[in-house]
């Protein structure tokens, strides 16, 4: 083989490697690294503003959504990315007092709010934890289910994170992932750059993350959204 012919073999392979990491890389971190600034404000307002609008259909439908959920009486559940803590509120009625519910979230103005709320409506089965972007600072075995409604398509590290959830699950618990619908020709261009990936991507970086699909919940209140349950493989 001559020394040219090695040049352009090399050449390919350092593309082809290249092209390899570039492609972990996205698949590993959000298309956007700065998507969640606006999330991480101090000021509340808008962030509450924006995710409580009335034609926010998981808003909309969030008894709907809480009931199809199905967290049990007793059960722990952790909120993951939970936001205002609307769903927080329906999940604390669903596990009654003798359960809980964890409300993670990586702005901790938006947790002390919660917080506020729930001690004002007497919830007393509510608990705060502030997360890194890569971690759910969950303990290990803690949870009967993991609930992820609008949120994995924020995740600037799924593959730590979704393994900080496989971890805080206890034998036998369930995930819970509601996410857009992202489809090429079909979404809304605001859509298309928001969300980094499509259900099937999303699907498939799951089950590498050790889960197992159980069913899709189809909904005809929801259009946009779509609702994937999870068991941990065996």
């Amino acid at each position: 083989m001559s020394v040219s012919t090695n040049r352009v073999l090399k050449a390919l392979l350092i593309v082809i490697v290249v092209a390899l990491a570039g492609l972990l890389y996205a698949q590993q971190r959000t298309s956007a690294p700065s998507l969640n600034d606006f999330w991480k404000g101090k000021d509340t307002r808008p962030l509450v503003d924006r995710l409580e609008e009335e034609n926010r259909e998981i808003y909309r439908e969030r008894v709907t959504l809480a009931a199809v959920t199905g967290p049990r009486a007793g059960s722990i559940i952790a909120d993951l990315g939970a936001g205002s803590g609307f769903m927080v509120e329906e999940f604390s009625k669903l596990v009654g007092p003798e359960g809980k519910v964890y409300a993670v979230d990586i702005n901790p103005e938006m947790l002390r709010r919660i917080a506020e709320s729930s001690k004002a409506a007497g919830m007393q089965n509510v608990e705060t934890i502030t997360c890194p972007e890569d971690s759910t600072n969950l303990p290990d075995n803690s949870v009967d289910m993991v609930f992820i409604c609008d949120t994995y398509h924020h995740f600037e590290n799924p593959v730590e994170t979704m393994a900080s959830v496989h971890r805080a699950l206890r034998p036998g618990g369930q995930l819970v992932v509601v996410d857009f619908n992202r489809v090429e020709g079909v979404s809304e261009e605001w859509m298309l750059q928001h969300v980094r990936a499509g259900k099937d991507v999303f699907l498939g970086e799951i089950e590498q993350a050790g889960f197992q699909l159980i069913n899709e919940h189809n909904l005809p209140m929801l259009a946009e959204n779509y609702i994937l349950r999870f068991r941990v493989k065996k």
